[in-house]
């Protein structure tokens, strides 16, 4: 699991099509700080389906940078 505190930004070398799994997410309080965590978990052709791959949790503050990212990234509004 991980705990993104900041983002930088870096260009791929050999970017790739990915293929598409299953994601859940999850809000939470610990110690008195709110979490929201992403879990992935593999495609239908993994040994193990349905098992968690990987897990990002974001604090608000990465959250909220997560979220300023997407909208210029993206141009959203």
């Amino acid at each position: 699991m991980a705990l993104v505190l900041s983002f930088e930004k870096k260009d791929l070398e050999h970017a790739s099509k990915q293929k598409p799994v299953e994601a859940t997410y999850s809000t939470f309080d610990l110690d008195g700080e709110q979490f929201f965590q992403i879990d992935t978990y593999g495609s239908s052709d993994r040994k193990l389906v349905g098992k968690r791959s990987q897990s990002i949790r974001l604090n608000r503050e990465s959250a909220s940078r997560l979220i300023d990212l997407l909208q210029q990234e993206f141009s959203l509004d």
